[in-house]
C-alpha cells in the first residue's frame, strides 16, 4: 500500500495524525470518508511547553464534522480533550468500555476542577503570563461531556458515521482496549496503550485480528524492563530512606500506577522485606479509582488476573490511610518522616503531589520513587535527568532528596513485548504506523519491527494525512 499525505482524493478513506505523532501525549487519530470523520482518542498534549500549548489551539477539522469519538482508555492523554472538544462545537457519542466510562467518570471532572484551581492559584500569586490564567475547561465543561459516552461491550461490534467498530482488551489499564475500525473491506487496528504481558492485575492483551493497518504505541519502544530488580530496588529505596529518617514520595498516576504500588507495598510487607511505615494515599482520584479496581476484583471481571479474582485486600497495605480532604493533605506537610506518600500526578505535572515535592525535596533525607514513564518536559523527566532545581507552584525548588526510578513498574509494554504482541497478529498488515513515543523510542522500535518482521513501518508527522485504501 502507498503511504501518501491525502491531497486532491477526499472521496478516498484517509486517517490523519492529530497527536500522539512523534511525542507521547495527545493521542488523536481522525478516521475519515466522505462527510464522515470518526476520532480515535480525544488525549491532552503533556510534557514539553510546545505540545501543552497544542491543547489551545483550534483543531485543523471542525468539532461539529466529527460523528463520534471511539477511547481506547481513560488516561487523560487518551480521553481529556474531550470536555473542550465538546465546548467547541462536537455533538456525536462518544464510544468507550465500561470501565473506561467509569473511570472517565473520575478523571475528567478532576481534572477540570484542579485546572480551575491552578488557573486561580496562578491568579493569586501573580505568576501566570496570562492576565487572567483561564482553564483549558472547567469541571462543569467535564460533566457535561460525559453525558454524550455510551458504553459498549469488549467485542461486540457496532456500527458508528459508516465505520464498525469493536473493542479488544488492551490489558494496560481497567477497561483499556484496542480499537479495529472496518471501513468497507478495510481494517484498521489501533493498539492504544498496551499492557504487559504480566501485569500484577489484570489479563494480557488480546492479539491483533486480522488488519490492513496497525497503528502501534512505541513508549517503551527503546526499552527493557528489569522485572527481575524492580521490587528489590523499590524495597531498598524504602529501607534505606526509612533508616535515615526521610519520607518517601511516589508520584503515582491516579489510575492503575496507585495499585500496582499498593499490590508490591502489601507483598513487600508480607515478606519482610521492608519496615510497616505509615502510608498515605493523598490523591482523591486515585482514591475513587482504588474503589474501581476493589470492585472489579470482587465481582471477578472479566479483565482481572486469575489469581487476584476475588482478592481485594491484595490492594490495601498495613497502615494505609485515605487523606481525603486539602486540609488533611496539607497536615501531612508538618509530619515527619519515616512515611510513605503516594500522590499523582505520576510526572509530577499537577495535582497534590506538588505541595509535597516542594516541602520536601530540599530534604536529603527523603526520596522520591519515580514509578513511570516521565515525558519530555516534565517535572518527573527533569528529577530523573538530574535537574538541582525544579520550578514548582510558581517558584523554584532545590533537589536535594534521593532520586529512585523504576520504569519496570510501568504498565507499558516494553520493546520486546510489543514485537511479542505484533508477532501474535493473525496475519501481516501492509503497514505498521509507530505513535505515542518520543523519537528515540519510536526510532529503536521501528529499526527491530523492520530487521526482525520485515513489515513496512511508517513513522507519522503531527497532521499528517494517509490514504487508507
Amino acid at each position: 500500500m502507498e503511504t501518501r499525505i491525502a491531497s486532491g482524493f477526499q472521496s478516498s478513506p484517509t486517517l490523519r495524525f492529530l497527536g500522539a505523532a512523534g511525542t507521547v501525549t495527545g493521542s488523536k487519530f481522525l478516521v475519515q470518508r466522505g462527510g464522515a470523520a470518526v476520532l480515535v482518542d480525544c488525549g491532552l498534549f503533556q510534557g514539553l511547553k510546545e505540545n501543552r500549548l497544542r491543547n489551545w489551539d483550534s483543531l485543523p477539522v471542525d468539532p461539529r464534522a466529527i460523528r463520534s469519538v471511539v477511547l481506547t482508555h481513560a488516561h487523560l492523554d487518551h480521553s481529556g480533550y474531550l470536555p473542550a472538544l465538546c465546548r467547541n462545537g462536537f455533538k456525536g457519542n462518544v464510544f468507550s468500555s465500561a470501565g473506561t466510562h467509569s473511570l472517565c467518570r473520575i478523571l475528567l471532572p478532576d481534572s477540570g476542577r484542579l485546572q480551575e484551581e491552578e488557573a486561580d492559584y496562578a491568579n493569586r500569586k501573580g505568576y501566570s503570563k496570562h492576565t487572567p490564567a483561564l482553564p483549558l475547561y472547567t469541571e462543569e465543561e467535564a460533566w457535561k461531556a460525559l453525558e454524550r459516552f455510551h458504553p459498549v461491550s469488549s467485542g461486540a461490534p457496532f456500527e458508528i458515521a459508516g465505520c464498525r467498530v469493536s473493542f479488544r482488551r488492551a490489558g494496560h489499564i481497567l477497561g483499556a482496549s484496542s480499537v479495529l475500525v472496518e471501513l468497507g473491506n478495510r481494517r484498521i487496528f489501533f493498539s492504544g496503550d498496551l499492557g504487559r504481558p504480566r501485569h500484577p492485575i489484570l489479563k494480557a492483551p488480546e492479539p491483533p485480528p486480522k488488519a490492513d493497518v496497525i497503528v502501534v504505541e512505541s513508549t517503551y519502544g527503546d526499552r527493557l524492563h528489569d522485572d527481575s530488580g524492580a521490587l528489590a530496588a523499590f524495597a531498598d529505596a524504602i529501607v534505606r530512606t526509612a533508616a535515615r529518617g526521610g519520607t518517601i514520595i511516589v508520584p503515582s498516576f491516579a489510575v492503575d500506577r496507585t495499585e500496582v504500588v499498593l499490590l508490591h507495598l502489601r507483598r513487600l510487607q508480607q515478606e519482610r522485606r521492608i519496615p510497616a511505615l505509615p502510608i498515605h494515599v493523598d490523591s482523591p482520584m486515585a482514591l475513587a479509582a482504588l474503589r474501581l479496581y476493589k470492585a472489579a476484583i470482587t465481582s471477578r471481571e472479566p479483565s482481572i488476573a486469575p489469581e487476584i479474582a476475588g482478592k481485594p485486600d491484595i490492594l490495601h497495605p498495613e497502615n494505609l490511610t485515605e487523606v481525603k480532604t486539602i486540609e488533611e493533605s496539607i497536615a501531612l506537610n508538618e509530619r515527619e518522616g519515616p512515611m510513605i506518600i503516594i500522590s499523582a500526578s505520576g510526572m509530577a505535572t499537577g495535582g497534590r503531589v506538588l505541595h509535597h515535592l516542594a516541602n520536601r525535596l530540599p530534604d536529603e533525607r527523603n526520596t522520591v520513587i519515580l514509578v513511570g514513564y516521565q515525558a519530555e518536559g516534565t517535572r518527573g523527566r527533569s528529577m530523573l535527568d538530574g535537574a538541582e532545581t525544579v520550578k514548582m507552584l510558581g517558584r523554584y525548588v532545590a533537589v536535594g532528596a534521593e532520586i529512585v526510578s523504576i520504569p519496570a513498574f510501568s504498565v507499558h509494554a516494553d520493546q520486546s513485548e510489543i514485537i511479542s504482541w505484533l508477532k501474535s497478529a493473525e496475519a501481516c498488515p501492509e503497514v505498521v504506523y509507530l505513535v505515542h513515543g518520543d523519537p528515540g523510542a519510536i526510532d529503536a522500535l521501528r529499526q527491530r519491527i523492520e530487521s526482525e518482521l520485515r513489515w513496512q513501518t511508517v513513522v507519522p508527522r503531527y497532521l499528517e494525512r494517509v490514504r487508507l485504501d
